[in-house]
């Protein structure tokens, strides 16, 4: 009976079933009340039209949406709008492409890797080529032989292999001396700790710093907007100290005590003291002596110094030099027990520009052992930093040397970038402060330009009409008409009632003059257009 019942009820569905096979039916009537698939009393649609989303805004970490980053914020993602735009529909707007002059970000602007590094970078990914014959005929011998020495401190010889969470200790004994023939003072690679970028190094430390929004950490402002989204993501405090404009944002011992003082008064226990040196966005170089007062005002007040100095290669006047917080802190006598140093560097920036590869270190001075070893429980989390860029890292503060074979086209390498980087600075300088109510400080270092911009009256009223920030209404009108990206100064920070762009110098050379006619243009445009 059952076999028979089967056989009749297979019978019935049939039609249905071929029904369904060659019908499209769209998932709009699957789940329409009329469908014989629900029902306006079914128990899932009745819990289904009161449920609210597992995640929204308003139950995601309060945290990350105080958590703000400019550089790849507003107005780059309208530009990635605008450039699929151009791709789908050519002549869709008044410009040909896309100038991003928003990050520094060299190779995606057509900046050519180091040959040296990238020579050893290969024959360490594929070691197998280092036993061919031909390999001797296309790499150079000293990329070779450091390849070899490279694989030879490597686990298993393996580019694909974890390495210990501080990074590959032959690599870090690398980078420490490194350091040391630069600063003219002692290294320990026990005190490197290799990262994906420097990033993650200030992340780590903010980890570490920050307890909760009553630890605050002295930051610059203007200043790079992974200081700010770094210190909401792990609860603390920014507490800004401002640089001085009119005295090309210099670096006032009196507004950091000032700054510390009242954040002090509002309960917050001020952690740690950022630098960046060379400056980002403001792209001054801090001058010695200044340096040795920020020494003391650490050592005075308890405070961690974070030096960011992922720029030390890039510096463009003749009167300035870079030197590392570590080497004023050695030439003043201190020691370790006397200031907490944390010094970022990254392979990022410099002359390399090896963004994509991710690599840095930063290297940590006068923290106890029991703290070192908390440091480097969260360096364990992620299990350690990419191969590739802590080999990049060892390069950077090791490379070629005179009488290596390489040595001589490594430095007309290094030099044409840096020399090139210095020539687009001063046009770009030059230009902004040709411009109506546009002011402009030199660029002494690394990678930008921070001009400010004085408004008229009615282009501050129609930012606020709109609901938006002046600087950031000028960078959007500024993309729409000609397809260049620079960064609101609202982004970084900036004295209330003034306004600022960014605008890195990366574009290549022969492109810099059609950028500079294209903000004339504008620039003019947009004034007339406000003027009061």
């Amino acid at each position: 009976m059952r076999r028979l019942a089967l056989n009749k009820a297979k019978q019935l569905l049939r039609p249905l079933c071929s029904s369904l096979l060659t019908t499209p039916i769209a998932a709009s009537d699957l789940l329409s009340s009329s469908s014989p698939f629900c029902s306006s009393s079914s128990p899932s649609t009745a819990m289904s039209s009161t449920k609210t989303a597992p995640v929204s805004v308003d139950n995601i970490n309060p945290k990350v949406v105080k958590c703000e980053y400019a550089v790849r914020g507003e107005i780059v993602i309208l530009a990635q709008r605008l450039q699929q735009e151009l791709q789908e529909k050519p002549g869709a707007h008044p410009f040909d492409e896309i100038l991003y002059c928003n990050i520094g970000n060299p190779q995606s602007l057509g900046q050519q890797p180091i040959t040296f590094f990238r020579e050893v970078l290969a024959l360490c990914d594929h070691p197998a080529l280092l036993d061919k014959d031909q390999t001797h005929g296309l790499f150079s011998s000293d990329a070779i032989d450091r390849a070899w020495k490279i694989l030879d401190v490597m686990p298993g010889r393996a580019t694909g292999a974890y390495s210990h969470s501080q990074g590959i200790k032959g690599l870090r004994d690398l980078i420490a001396a490194g350091i040391a023939a630069r600063d003219g003072f002692p290294a320990n690679g026990d005190d490197i700790f290799l990262t994906d970028g420097a990033s993650p190094a200030v992340h780590m430390m903010m980890q570490l710093l920050l307890r909760s929004e009553k630890d605050g950490i002295l930051c610059p402002i203007p200043q790079y907007p992974l200081y700010s989204a770094s210190i909401a993501l792990h609860g603390g405090t920014l507490v800004p100290y401002y640089l001085n404009e009119e005295t090309g944002w210099g670096l006032e011992i009196s507004e950091l005590k000032k700054q510390l003082d009242d954040a002090r008064s509002k309960g917050v226990t001020v952690r740690a003291l950022v630098v960046i040196n060379p400056g980002n966005p403001t792209g001054q170089v801090l001058g010695e002596e200044n340096q040795r007062e920020i020494v003391e005002f650490c050592k005075a007040e308890g405070l961690v110094l974070l030096a960011d100095e992922v720029y030390q290669e890039n510096i463009y006047v003749e009167d300035k030099k870079f030197h590392s917080f570590k080497k004023v802190a050695r030439s003043m006598g201190y020691g370790e027990e006397d200031v907490a140093l944390v010094s970022f560097q990254s392979v990022s920036k410099g002359y390399y520009g090896e963004c994509g590869k991710r690599g840095g270190y930063m290297e940590l001075t006068g923290f106890a052992p029991e703290v070192r070893e908390h440091i480097y429980k969260i360096a364990s989390v992620n299990l350690c930093s990419n191969i590739s860029g802590q080999i990049l890292a060892s390069l950077v503060m090791n490379p070629p040397q005179q009488g290596d074979e390489s040595y001589e086209s490594y430095v007309d390498e290094r030099d044409g970038i840096l020399s090139s980087l210095a020539r687009r600075a001063k046009i770009l300088e030059e230009a902004f402060n040709g411009m109506d109510g546009v002011s402009c400080n030199k660029a002494e270092g690394a990678m930008y330009l921070f001009p400010r911009l004085r408004l008229p009256r009615r282009a501050i009223e129609a930012a606020a009409a709109a609901n938006t920030m002046p600087d950031t209404l000028y960078a959007r009108r500024l993309l729409h008409a000609t397809g260049i990206v620079l960064v609101p100064g609202s982004g970084f920070g900036q004295v209330p009632g003034t306004y600022h762009v960014r605008c890195t110098i990366l574009p290549q050379e022969d492109k810099i003059p059609a950028i500079v006619s294209r903000l004339k243009d504008f620039h003019a445009a947009f004034m007339a257009e406000f003027r009061d």
